[in-house]
């Protein structure tokens, strides 16, 4: 029987908690009110993801902690969870190589975060990579190392997508987001399309995610 997963929660809301207590019960939760005592609780624990708030006890922000968390967990996903946040400051949280998974605002929505949390885990843990590395050790290819880098690359590109279409106003231009990261833009397509269909993205950010034409 596989354990419960594990999530760190910081928060300092009594309220707010209550909610992640019922929108996470599927869950084992371990809450601190800082992100100082976060640090403290981390040499003993090792969850397997982390929630956070901005505004924090203590007047600490939840923010100034996140390189660190990225530092001491890099395969742990980090959903932030505030109401406290400008525009600017979401897309700078879900930028850069120590950057959150998801930004939700609050008051939070339990079915949301509850399907937030549940993506997180399964497709940006340490666990997934690991998964996939054994699996490509397995079949005993060659390129298994380049494979699996790839895959890394490409969670990393879709969180990056996810940042920057989660507040534009214009369809996304696939030639533009080709060049920008290098890639076919089959490969942006492809990157929208599992976006779509695992939830992440409205279908109204890219309306011809099931039947693409490649030529425009």
């Amino acid at each position: 029987m596989n354990p419960q997963p594990h999530v760190l929660v910081i928060e300092d809301d009594d309220l707010q908690y209550e909610i992640y207590e019922e929108a996470l019960r599927r869950f084992r939760l371990t809450r601190v009110k800082t992100g100082s005592a976060a640090l403290a609780l981390l040499p003993s624990l090792q969850p397997d993801a982390v929630v956070l708030d901005h505004v924090l006890d203590e007047g600490e922000r939840g923010l100034d902690f996140l390189p660190e968390f990225k530092e001491l967990l890099p395969h742990v996903p980090v959903i932030i969870v505030s109401g406290a946040l400008e525009v600017r400051q979401q897309m700078a949280a879900l930028q850069g190589p120590r950057r959150a998974h998801y930004c939700l605002p609050k008051p939070a929505d339990i079915r949301e975060l509850q399907r937030i949390v549940e993506i997180a885990l399964k497709e940006c843990s340490g666990a997934e990579i690991i998964r996939q590395f054994e699996s490509l050790e397995r079949s005993r290819r060659i390129d298994a190392p380049e494979l699996l880098s790839r895959s890394t690359d490409r969670l990393a590109r879709q969180n990056e997508l996810l940042a920057r279409l989660a507040t534009a106003r214009d369809r996304p231009n696939i030639s533009a987001l080709a060049r920008e990261f290098k890639v076919a833009r089959r490969t942006i397509i492809r990157d929208l399309q599992e976006l779509i269909r695992r939830g992440q993205m409205p279908p109204a950010v890219y309306p011809e995610w099931q039947n693409p034409d490649e030529d425009s």
